[in-house]
């Protein structure tokens, strides 16, 4: 019994030494807090944009090869007087070098304030915090309103007006006033609001999807800006403000079909006792996640609190166990109250569901050792090896701060995967591309870019064909944090992607045969000319080929070993042999 107790508790550490890296990630910095996602110094790892000092400092951590993995860089950094709410990095003037908008409230005007510090050759400069470059109520979403590959937003202004805020490479913005059907009388966006631009219709024009109290408005994207299409209704006519929570919405192709599915989570009452998770499919579905664990205890969402992260029910997508399907991260809360804590909720099969083959189910034991109360998960891939780890933020509640904490994704089985990240595309005559090169240090093809769609299609091990969607970038508000590049898990298939399609500002381009565990950097440069698109492709070795390698050079220096010890045996003998014949006592010599 003492034995199996010491294998049990080496085996625990084994785990927690292989879960739980926070220290090779952050080293004893561990006060930020992730606002963002984003490529800041052009060295093909991503950064965070991290809150620190109580959420007035924006600072940037930068990727490493080496530990710590998240390194806080002091110089770039912008301190602020009032809260900031969100940050979006992109490039705002076209010069192809990374820019971050920052968004603070003022708690007496009550207005939201748009702040941009502009990026440099690997510097961040600080603006004057009495100098707004935009006002708003609310917060903005990041969009390509007019194709030139230059970032602009989508928000409400002082006077609560729906308006484009269009960026140029003069550092100016214009306030373009949304256009409006005669027909129809606009009702106001809801705050918190889960605005999105994303391709809704695969004409490979990303399009708007905006949220109000009672309804999804759907807008077409052409070449003019938005068109009013339709809109879709709040499941069983619920409506913000009334005594259910509707969260923000999640956009995932949840069953593989190339098609995007609206995810919505929401509860039945006040205190979020009742949860589930709705998808949109040509109509609402229940997906009935089971809330209760092991122990019989019933969890459900965090209803808003005010609080960062938990203002609003946000879902964070992606594939953690690299089967292909999409999962999530949610923060949920137990309904005693006295536990909040994030999940993995697994997409996994539903035989018996009808209208859907698809749903989600809470693996409570997913992200041990982790059990401190948490206020926010979210997916980030530490190693860049295209498998997703999981960022989280610990609460601690004596003293009412926040702590960040890092878990790697060890899977129990060798899997395949593709990550696409599309850039801008945008060139600087001062720093011109090297023909052919992407290497370190290049800062000479773009940044975070919103609303491509990246699709592929496979052929699975039992010879079913397997098609996939998704959009980068489609939500930018409320730390959504979307990662800059898509990851799709392939399972064991060890095939070639038979195809990978981009589709931005209307033009689209199929690269075939993609080499799985392959990441993919798309340059969609000239626009409008997709057969000149430029992609650099960089392979990952699988653990497969590693392994294989090892079992050949162990069955290769085996093999020597048999052949060294045989030849050793036969020389043996002949040395016994010619001893012996020495000895021998010969007749005929009598």
């Amino acid at each position: 019994m003492r034995i199996e107790l010491i294998i049990a508790l080496i085996a625990g550490v084994v785990t927690v030494r292989c879960s739980d890296i926070t220290l090779a990630v952050f080293g004893n910095v561990l006060d930020g807090m992730p606002a963002a996602f984003g490529d800041f110094n052009s060295d093909e790892l991503t950064d965070v944009f991290m809150l620190r000092k109580n959420g007035t400092t924006v600072e940037i951590f930068l990727a490493a090869d080496q530990e710590p993995l998240l390194r806080p860089s002091s110089n770039l950094s912008c301190t602020f007087r009032n809260i900031v709410v969100s940050v979006v990095p992109g490039d705002f003037d076209g010069d192809v070098f990374m820019d971050v908008l920052v968004i603070t409230f003022n708690k007496n005007t009550r207005l939201f304030h748009g702040y941009i510090l502009w990026g440099g050759n690997g510097q961040l400069n600080c603006t004057n915090e009495d100098r707004p470059l935009i006002n708003m109520t609310g917060q903005p979403l990041a969009l390509d309103y007019n194709g030139d590959m230059i970032i602009d937003l989508f928000g409400l202004d002082e006077e609560n007006q729906r308006t484009f805020w269009v960026f140029n490479q003069t550092r100016m913005v214009t306030k373009i006033p949304m256009k409006i059907p005669r027909e129809y009388s606009l009702p106001k966006i809801s705050q918190p609001h889960s605005n999105a631009y994303l391709d809704l219709n695969n004409d490979f024009v990303a399009d708007l999807v905006v949220t109000t109290n009672h309804y999804f408005e759907i807008w077409l994207g052409n070449e003019h800006g938005f068109q009013f299409e339709r809109t879709i209704q709040f499941p069983y006519n619920f409506s913000k403000g009334s005594n259910t929570v509707i969260g923000q919405a999640l956009y995932l192709d949840v069953e593989l079909t190339g098609k995007m599915n609206l995810l919505l989570p929401l509860c039945f009452d006040a205190a979020c006792t009742n949860s589930t998770i709705m998808m949109y499919s040509d109509k609402w579905y229940n997906l009935q996640v089971n809330f209760r664990d092991s122990d019989n205890v019933l969890w459900g969402f965090v209803q808003p609190d005010g609080q960062r992260y938990t203002d609003t029910i946000t879902l964070r997508g992606g594939d953690f166990n690299m089967d292909g399907y999409p999962d999530i991260l949610a923060t949920l809360r137990s309904t005693s109250g006295k536990q909040k804590r994030s999940y993995l909720l697994a997409n996994v099969a539903c035989h018996t569901c009808a209208g859907f083959t698809r749903k989600f189910e809470v693996k409570w034991q997913a992200l041990n050792p982790f059990h401190n109360e948490t206020a926010m998960a979210v997916f980030y891939d530490f190693y860049q090896d295209g498998i997703l780890d999981v960022i989280l933020v610990e609460v601690d509640k004596t003293n009412n701060s926040y702590r960040t904490a890092a878990f790697k994704n060890s899977l129990d089985y060798d899997a395949n995967f593709v990550k696409v990240m599309v850039l801008t595309g945008r060139n600087n005559s001062m720093y011109p591309i090297s023909p052919g090169s992407l290497g370190k240090k290049k800062r000479t093809y773009g940044t975070n870019l919103p609303g491509p769609s990246i699709a592929y299609r496979t052929t699975t091990q039992d010879g079913s064909p397997r098609n996939a969607i998704a959009a980068q970038l489609p939500q930018s508000a409320h730390f959504s944090l979307n990662l800059p590049y898509t990851t799709f898990g392939l399972g064991r298939t060890p095939n070639f992607v038979d195809g990978l399609t981009i589709g931005v500002g209307g033009k689209s381009r199929e690269w075939p045969q993609i080499i799985p565990n392959s990441q993919m950097v798309v340059i969609p440069n000239p626009i409008a000319e997709p057969w000149r698109w430029k992609a650099q492709l960089f392979v990952t070795p699988s653990k497969l080929i590693l392994l294989s390698a090892a079992a050949l050079t162990g069955t290769c220096g085996l093999i020597s070993l048999i052949i060294v010890a045989l030849y050793w045996k036969e020389r043996r003998e002949d040395k016994i042999e010619r001893l012996q014949e020495a000895h021998r006592f010969h007749f005929d010599a009598m």
